[in-house]
C-alpha cells in the first residue's frame, strides 16, 4: 500500500482500511493528518463518543471511541478522535476487545448518571442494558454534568477564556468556576451552554427579551465555531488581528506607498503582522471589541516607551496597530515599528483618524518633493517621505493649534484649495493626486487595477472609504466582476448591505474573514450565502421579523437613498463629485508608469488596441489616462441606472417612491434633477 500522492517524495495521502464484523471491510484514502474518528465516520460506519465535539480540539478522555489499529505485528488500543493517520493503516472498530471495553465504561457512566438520555443512548449502542456500579455518587438527574469537558474547551477555544474547569479529582471530579457561580471573569457569551450535551448548562436569555434567543445563539455559535478551528490556518485574526493582510496586500500590489503611486515595498515586512506579533504584541489575551466575541482581532502593545510628545518617556499601551494603521505608515513611506506604535498612540490620544491622517500626511508629503510646497510653507519641516519624526512633530503642532499642523489638519481638499489660490500651484496635478472625495481621505488601498473599486471609493455616499463596497479582490483578483453589469450589481448590494449591518451595530469581520471549510474554493467569504443568512437570523431572533434579501435590501435602501439626498442638499450628491482623484485609476507620472511599465504596455496592446513600441512615456500615460477614464464614466453611469438614479447621480422621485420616502422635503431637494 503506497501513497496516491506525493511531494518530492514524502506521502500526502495514505489508504486506511476499516474492518467491521457487522458491516464488512471498507478501505479509504485519506490525507495524511487526518483524525481517525472524521475519517470513520465519513464512511457508513458508526462508533460511539461522548466527549467529542465537531468545533472542539478532542481530547480522548471519554475513551469510548476506542478502536484497534495495528502496529507492526501488534494491535493496539487507541482513541480515534485524536489520533492523525500518518501511514496506511488498518483499523479494528468493533472487535470483541474493543467491544469489551465499550461496555465496561458505558457500565461505568450508566451507573453514575443513569437518567441522563444520552448516557443511556450510549450504553444501548455499546451493548449494556444496566450497570453493575451505581453508589452513592450516583446520580439521577436527568440533565446532570457528566464531565465531557465541553464547556471548559469552548470556554478556551470559542471565547479565548479559561472561567470553566474541572475541579476535585477522581469520583469527587466537578466542574466550577474559579471564583463560583458569580465569576467576574465570565464575559457571559454563552458557549458552555451551547455544547452542553445534556443541558446541565442553561441560558436565561430575558435581559433583551429577544423572540428566539436559540436562533441567535445559533448562528452566533456557528461563528464561533469556524473562527475557532479554522482562523489559525486563514487570517490569524486571534494572533495578529487585522494586521495580517500587511503581507497580503503587499504581494497582491495593493498595499499603498508613497500617495499611492505604488503598490508595494520590499520594507514592508519591517511594519507586517510578523514584526508585530513577535516583538511587539504583547498581552497575547482575548482581546475583541465586546465581550465574548470570539474573533478577538484587537491587538494591543504594552509598556511602549514614547520618545516624542507630552508624554515623552512614558511607558505607555498603545491600542492596534491593526491594518489601516499599518498601511498609512507604508503610505507615508514610514516602513519603521516603533514609528508605527508612537503614531498610533498619539493618533488615538489625540483623537485623529489615522486613515484620514495618513493619506492626508502621504499627499502633503508627495507635494513637498514635487516642490508645491517647501520649507517656507511647512515652518521648516523638510517633508519627505519616510519622515517620521517631522510627522509626529505635525501631529503634535495639530494637538496644540499652532503651525504647519493646523493646515495638514484641515485635510486634503482644503489644502489643494488654499495652495492653488495663495501658492498658484498646478490644480490639475494636485487633483490627480490627492486622495480624497467629497472631502474624505481615502482608505489604504491602491485600486488602480480595480474599476469596481474604484466606483466603491468614488460613488460611496458616507464619503469614499471602502466600508461601503471594498470589491478589489472580487474585481481585480478573483475576476468575479467580468462585465460593467456585473460590477454595476456589486456596487447596488455592497453598500447597502454593509450599511444595513453597520445600522444593526454588527460587525462585519465575522461576515467576511473566516470562509467555512466546506467552502475552501470561495475566494470571497462575502460570496457564501450562510454568512450572510447568519445576520439574517440575529434579527429574526432578537425582533421575531423574518428577513431576507429583498427585504434586507429594502430597509437599507431607505437609508442609503435618504442620505445620498442629505448629500444632494449639501451640494455634494451629484456626478460631478462622484469622480475619483485620477491616482486611483492608473498611473498620473512617469515615474508610476515605468515602476510597472510592463504591466501597462500590455494593457495598452490588449486592451487600447494600441502598440506602446516606440511611444515616450508621457504619450503612453496619456493614452492609458483616456481609457480608464472612459471605463470609469461607462461604470458609473451603468452604477445609477442599476441603484434607481438619475445620470446626474440623484435619486429618481420613483425609486423614492418605491422605498416609501418620497417625503415632501425630499422630493423637493431632488426635483430640480430629474430627467
Amino acid at each position: 500500500m503506497g501513497s496516491a500522492t506525493a511531494v518530492k517524495g514524502v506521502p500526502t495521502k495514505f489508504e486506511l482500511t476499516i474492518i467491521s464484523k457487522e458491516h464488512g471491510t471498507k478501505t479509504i484514502e485519506v490525507t495524511k493528518d487526518t483524525l481517525l474518528l472524521a475519517a470513520i465516520k465519513s464512511t457508513e460506519f458508526s462508533i460511539p463518543t461522548l466527549c467529542q465535539h465537531k468545533d472542539l480540539t478532542p481530547s480522548g478522555s471519554c475513551r469510548l471511541c476506542v478502536c484497534e489499529v495495528e502496529f507492526g505485528k501488534q494491535r493496539e488500543l487507541i482513541t480515534t478522535c485524536n489520533y492523525r493517520v500518518t501511514k496506511a493503516t488498518k483499523v479494528w472498530i468493533d472487535s470483541d476487545r474493543v467491544m469489551k471495553n465499550r461496555r465496561m465504561l458505558a457500565e461505568l457512566y450508566l451507573g453514575r448518571f443513569p437518567e441522563v438520555p444520552l448516557i443511556k443512548k450510549i450504553a444501548r449502542q455499546c451493548g449494556a442494558e444496566s450497570s453493575r456500579f451505581e453508589s452513592s455518587v450516583t446520580d439521577r438527574n436527568p440533565k446532570a454534568c457528566v464531565l465531557c469537558g465541553h464547556c471548559k474547551d469552548a470556554c478556551k477555544e470559542f471565547s479565548l477564556e479559561r472561567v470553566v474547569d474541572f475541579a476535585g479529582r477522581s469520583i469527587k471530579r466537578y466542574m466550577t468556576m474559579a471564583f463560583g457561580e458569580t465569576d467576574p471573569a465570565c464575559v457571559g457569551c454563552t458557549s458552555c451552554a451551547h455544547v452542553c450535551p445534556t443541558g446541565a448548562l442553561e441560558v436565561v436569555d430575558d435581559r433583551n427579551h429577544p423572540s428566539n434567543a436559540r436562533m441567535i445563539r445559533a448562528a452566533g455559535m456557528k461563528v464561533n465555531a469556524e473562527m475557532a478551528t479554522l482562523d489559525d490556518r486563514q487570517c490569524r485574526m486571534r494572533q495578529v488581528g487585522t494586521a495580517n493582510i500587511v503581507e497580503v496586500m503587499n504581494r497582491y500590489d495593493l498595499l499603498p506607498v508613497h500617495n499611492y503611486k505604488y503598490g508595494s515595498h520590499k520594507e514592508a515586512e519591517k511594519i507586517s503582522a510578523g514584526i508585530l506579533k513577535n516583538k511587539y504584541f504583547t498581552q497575547g489575551l482575548s482581546d475583541g471589541c465586546w465581550f465574548g466575541c470570539s474573533m478577538a482581532c484587537a491587538k494591543t502593545i504594552d509598556g511602549f516607551q514614547l520618545k516624542t510628545g507630552p508624554y515623552e518617556g512614558s511607558k505607555v499601551c498603545v491600542d492596534g496597530p491593526e491594518y489601516e494603521t499599518a498601511a498609512g505608515a507604508a503610505n507615508m513611506g514610514c516602513f519603521d515599528a516603533d514609528f508605527l506604535a508612537e503614531f498610533n498612540f498619539y493618533c488615538d490620544t489625540y483623537g485623529l483618524d489615522t486613515i484620514s491622517i495618513a493619506t492626508g500626511l502621504a499627499f502633503v508629503m508627495e507635494s513637498f518633493e514635487a516642490g508645491v510646497i517647501t520649507t517656507k510653507h511647512t515652518g521648516g519641516l523638510k517633508l519627505n517621505f519616510g519622515a517620521c519624526d517631522e510627522v509626529l512633530e505635525l501631529l503634535h503642532q495639530m494637538a496644540r493649534g499652532e503651525g504647519f499642523g493646523v493646515d495638514v489638519g484641515q485635510g486634503i481638499r482644503w489644502l489643494k484649495q488654499k495652495w492653488v489660490r495663495e501658492y498658484g500651484a498646478d490644480e490639475k496635478f494636485l487633483n490627480d493626486i490627492g486622495m480624497e472625495v467629497k472631502g474624505l481621505e481615502y482608505s489604504e488601498y491602491v485600486s488602480k487595477e480595480s474599476l469596481a473599486q474604484q466606483g466603491g471609493y468614488g460613488l460611496a455616499v458616507k464619503g469614499p472609504q471602502h466600508d461601503e463596497a471594498w470589491l478589489i479582490f472580487m474585481d481585480m483578483v478573483n475576476n468575479q466582476l467580468p462585465t460593467f453589469e456585473d460590477k454595476a450589481e456589486a456596487l447596488h448590494y455592497f453598500p447597502l448591505w454593509r450599511t444595513w449591518f453597520g445600522l444593526m451595530g454588527l460587525c462585519k469581520l465575522c461576515w467576511n474573514d473566516v470562509v467555512p471549510a466546506d467552502n475552501h474554493q470561495e475566494k470571497e467569504a462575502a460570496k457564501i450565502p450562510d454568512h450572510v443568512r447568519n445576520y439574517y437570523r440575529y434579527f429574526e431572533g432578537m425582533t421575531g421579523i423574518k428577513l431576507d434579501e429583498q427585504k434586507m435590501l429594502e430597509q437599507s435602501g431607505r437609508v442609503y437613498n435618504l442620505q445620498r439626498v442629505m448629500c444632494r442638499m449639501l451640494g455634494f450628491g451629484t456626478k460631478e463629485y462622484d469622480r475619483p482623484p485620477y491616482r486611483s485609476m492608473g498611473p498620473v507620472t512617469c515615474e508610476e508608469y515605468e515602476s510597472r511599465a510592463d504591466r501597462y504596455d500590455k494593457q495598452l496592446r490588449d486592451l487600447v488596441k494600441t502598440d506602446p513600441t516606440g511611444k515616450k512615456t508621457e504619450e503612453k500615460v496619456r493614452i492609458l489616462r483616456d481609457y480608464r477614464e472612459s471605463q470609469f464614466e461607462q461604470l458609473r453611469s451603468t452604477v445609477y441606472k442599476r441603484r434607481g438614479w438619475t445620470q446626474n447621480g440623484v435619486p429618481t422621485i420613483a425609486r423614492l417612491e418605491e422605498l416609501g420616502i418620497a417625503l415632501p422635503k425630499l422630493v423637493e431637494i431632488v426635483r430640480p434633477d430629474q430627467e
